[in-house]
């Protein structure tokens, strides 16, 4: 008779910080990718084409699926941040939102659409040269017209006053994997960017705690205790001072909270009901959100299984009538940061297109962040 010791197996070493970069840019490009093939489908459409379940991967999709402007714009921030952080370890200060406008107008360049000659000149850099970010996939109408206005818009002034378009939240990811600085300074640099081509409270607010959540995902933070972080944010000071939380966007994202700890998974039609379809800011977080703590498997299959846990979340970011892509994207971004690369399935990875410029733009922040 053995007298072995009987084990069971231990949870998952946390992934490197650099896994987490690699892990929340490709993950928040293959959702972006599955959600783009269905962005402007109703869920009606949606099984009738693939099926009750909906899409669920890129099998049906006959190779595979663009991404769209949400990784462009997710790629462009990660340029901008890295210019600013160059500059930092040089020695010399920069304005990272400056760097970030900047970045946003070459992007702007790709999309056919003048860059109004009162904005600077800034010479192309190593994103710049790659064809396949200079495709025009359905950006959002507040970013162009922000920044095809020449102003690099501000708290105090900005432009689309009234917009709150989820074309913040799905670009803000990047924000939260600079390791080494403050939460203040994180949601600050996430809602001052955001006001580069929205000015409304919500979009401001909701891009500042998606980074947050990314945030705490870097320090070690579980998902449901980095969601409730990032929102409890909102009433500890890190707003400007005279602006207060946006209702709706407290009233979005703690009902996501509520409903993912209640019980089953919502079917599609009562998840647009209570959370919205997501296109604006606060809804496509709360679906992402939602889409991400429902389907987290309990302990101990947490730690054994992040592609299942990835598969499912992504399934319902994906399938409602709504802002398909943009929902998929951010949950992709919470999860591969959580995970690192092991959540990603391979046979995705393999359909996802162009993933060296998005490894490389990686490996680029990786290097200057130290990881």
């Amino acid at each position: 008779m053995s007298t072995e010791p009987v084990t069971t197996p231990g949870p998952s070493p946390a992934p490197s910080h650099a896994s987490r970069i690699h892990g929340c840019l490709l993950g928040g490009a293959l959702g972006d990718s599955l959600g783009y093939a269905v962005e402007f489908d109703d869920i009606s459409a949606i099984r009738g084409r693939f099926g009750p379940d909906g899409l669920l991967d890129f099998s049906p999709l006959d190779g595979g699926s663009h991404f769209s402007d949400d990784t462009q714009l997710t790629l462009y921030t990660v340029d901008g941040l890295l210019e600013a952080l160059e500059w930092a370890n040089s020695g010399v200060g920069a304005d990272t939102n400056a760097c970030l406008w900047l970045a946003y107008l070459r992007w702007l360049a790709t999309q056919d659409v003048p860059v109004p000659e009162a904005a600077p000149f800034q010479p192309p850099r190593w994103i710049d040269s790659h064809v396949v970010l200079k495709h025009r996939r359905a950006p959002g109408n507040a970013c162009l017209t922000g920044l095809a206005t020449g102003e690099m818009g501000t708290f105090f002034r900005p432009v689309n006053p009234d917009s709150k378009g989820c074309g913040t939240v799905m670009r803000s990811a990047p924000f939260g994997l600079i390791p080494y600085i403050a939460a203040e300074a994180i949601y600050k640099l996430s809602a001052d960017a955001a006001s580069l081509t929205h000015g409304h409270p919500a979009a401001r607010q909701s891009a500042g705690i998606f980074s947050l959540v990314i945030h705490a995902l870097t320090a070690g933070q579980g998902l449901r205790e980095a969601a409730d972080y990032a929102l409890g944010q909102l009433d500890a000071g890190h707003l400007r001072k005279g602006e207060e939380p946006d209702p709706d966007v407290v009233a979005r994202l703690e009902s996501a909270l509520r409903l993912s700890a209640a019980g089953p998974v919502l079917e599609p039609e009562d998840l647009v009901r209570e959370l919205g379809e997501g296109w604006v800011a606060e809804e496509a977080l709360a679906v992402a959100l939602y889409a991400v703590l429902a389907t987290e498997p309990g302990p101990p299959a947490a730690a054994g299984h992040p592609q299942a846990h990835f598969r499912a979340a992504i399934a319902v970011a994906v399938n409602h009538s709504g802002d398909s892509d943009s929902t998929a994207s951010i949950a992709g971004n919470i999860l591969g940061t959580f995970y690192g690369e092991d959540c990603l399935p391979a046979s995705w990875l393999a359909a996802l297109e162009a993933p060296e410029v998005i490894r490389g733009m990686a490996s680029q922040l990786a290097a200057v962040t130290g990881a």
